[in-house]
């Protein structure tokens, strides 16, 4: 993905956000909030009620993920895609190095960005900012090849959201099948073509296996370990599929 250029607004922010039990000392976070708007312009409160949602979504998060960098860029783009699946919002973490967020929010959803930011904004930031937190980016992934660890790693951020958030969206729901979607997935070649096993839809006619199988994956791990969402998040990918029978 090439620079994206003609940034128009960077605002800093501090927040002071307790990481931790009360033993642990509060750290000082800093998100920079980025509109880039070469086509489509947010209004000033439209500008507002998204900063302030970041900034607070980052500080739940960072109280959750201890390991969540500092210094976070969130570039925010208005788009008219459509994004229904998944409320409105998508987003995607380009580099762990320096920590940079990419998010698309769609103005044709529903009655318009405020809708989308209410419905996924949230659930946005806490799915890119769990992998922020584990070092799972697109540029410089801290993870070897293989859909298994994109399985693994989909998975886990998918089901951090879900539980802090209560968004559940359909696109990540998985099927009966789903265990045998695993298996399948563990016995793919490392270079398995990304979308059709991951985030596209596959020849088959199947969508969104990696988030889906994934979401089942943590679900058994969490089940038959008996370990959290948290305690999962601190572990290798090999390590959660074992946790989870496979």
């Amino acid at each position: 993905m090439n620079i994206i250029r003609n940034l128009t607004l960077i605002i800093p922010v501090l927040c002071i956000v307790s990481c931790g039990s009360n033993s642990k000392k509060s750290q000082l976070a800093n998100v920079n909030v980025v509109f880039q708007e070469d086509s489509i312009r947010f209004t000033e409160p439209q500008k507002d009620f998204i900063r302030e949602l970041i900034i607070n979504s980052e500080a739940e998060v960072r109280n959750l993920l201890p390991k969540l960098p500092d210094s976070i860029k969130v570039i925010v783009e208005n788009v008219d895609w459509d994004l229904d699946i998944v409320g409105g919002v998508t987003g995607r973490t380009e580099t762990n190095s320096p920590p940079l967020v990419m998010v698309q929010i769609s103005n044709n959803y529903q009655e318009g960005i405020i809708d989308s930011v209410h419905s996924g904004l949230k659930a946005t930031i806490f799915h890119e900012f769990h992998h922020l937190s584990r070092g799972w980016a697109i540029q410089d992934n801290k993870f070897s090849y293989g859909i298994p660890n994109a399985m693994v790693n989909e998975g886990l951020a998918v089901g951090f959201t879900e539980i802090y958030t209560g968004n559940i969206s359909e696109v990540n729901a998985y099927t009966d099948e789903a265990d045998n979607w695993v298996r399948e997935i563990l016995e793919l070649p490392l270079d398995a073509n990304y979308s059709d096993w991951v985030m596209g839809e596959h020849p088959d006619g199947r969508t969104y296996i990696g988030y889906r199988t994934g979401n089942f994956l943590i679900r058994k791990a969490m089940a038959k370990s008996g370990k959290n969402i948290l305690e999962l998040s601190e572990l290798m990918p090999d390590e959660i599929i074992k946790l989870a029978g496979y």
